[in-house]
């Protein structure tokens, strides 16, 4: 008599899981809400490239911009002073980054991506045949601010 009662149970709470994963399974999701007189429009993407993170301090700026650079042009050397993400989004872009003595170069092309940490001291150049477009995002300006700081050059990246 035990077995079969304990039998009984198994069956009533497999079916009871039945039941269960069945309205589970045909349960209609809460529907989403449309916007409304809003719109968004995709500026840029591209695939991460550089390592390591950016820092955010409440009540600083954060500054987007697009940036031309045509053939053979540059940035001049700068830094940020939150550092900055950046989006290739046409041509390509070589990166010179003074690291102690050192010269650091790495050429970004159109789809990727990579970062500028704050303190980074660089020189952005279109080393390519065509018009160089950049999405650049600049956290923690502060306040009304510049995202750009002009820096001297480091004298550790000949020929540029």
């Amino acid at each position: 008599m035990k077995s079969l009662k304990s039998r009984g149970v198994r069956v009533a709470l497999l079916a009871l899981g039945s039941v269960g994963l069945l309205v589970a399974l045909n349960a209609t999701p809460g529907a989403a809400t449309n916007p409304v007189r809003f719109d968004s429009h995709l500026l840029g993407r591209g695939t991460y490239q550089s390592h390591g993170s950016l820092p955010l301090g409440q009540g600083e700026d954060i500054v987007v911009s697009q940036i031309t650079v045509q053939p053979g042009g540059s940035s001049g050397w700068h830094s940020h002073p939150g550092g900055a993400i950046a989006i290739v989004q046409a041509g390509e872009s070589t990166l010179y980054k003074a690291v102690g003595n050192q010269c650091e170069i790495t050429t970004y092309t159109h789809g990727q991506s990579f970062i500028e940490r704050p303190g980074d001291v660089v020189d952005a150049v279109n080393t390519g045949s065509v018009v160089t477009v950049i999405i650049a995002t600049f956290p923690g300006v502060p306040a009304g601010g510049s995202p750009r700081i002009d820096r001297d050059d480091p004298g550790v990246c000949p020929g540029i």
